[in-house]
């Protein structure tokens, strides 16, 4: 698996898990759905993301995320 899906993964995985805690848990779990948020927009303005950074140490290659068959 490449780097962009992991990454497209995590995000959505987290930006999910907050808005489910945040309805049946505490509100204050809206932060984790706005902080992935604001780090996407980091990272499609300025083209750096510390996720790929870390996956990237831990030896996962670049791919096509998005290459049609």
């Amino acid at each position: 698996m490449s780097v962009e899906k992991i990454v497209l993964l995590l995000a959505g995985t987290m930006v999910l898990a907050g808005s489910i805690l945040t309805v049946y848990h505490a509100p204050e779990w809206v932060y984790l759905t706005g902080f992935v948020g604001a780090n996407l927009l980091f990272a499609g303005m300025t083209g750096f993301c510390p996720m790929v950074k870390i996956l990237r140490k831990f030896g996962v290659k670049s791919g096509n995320a998005f290459h049609r068959s």
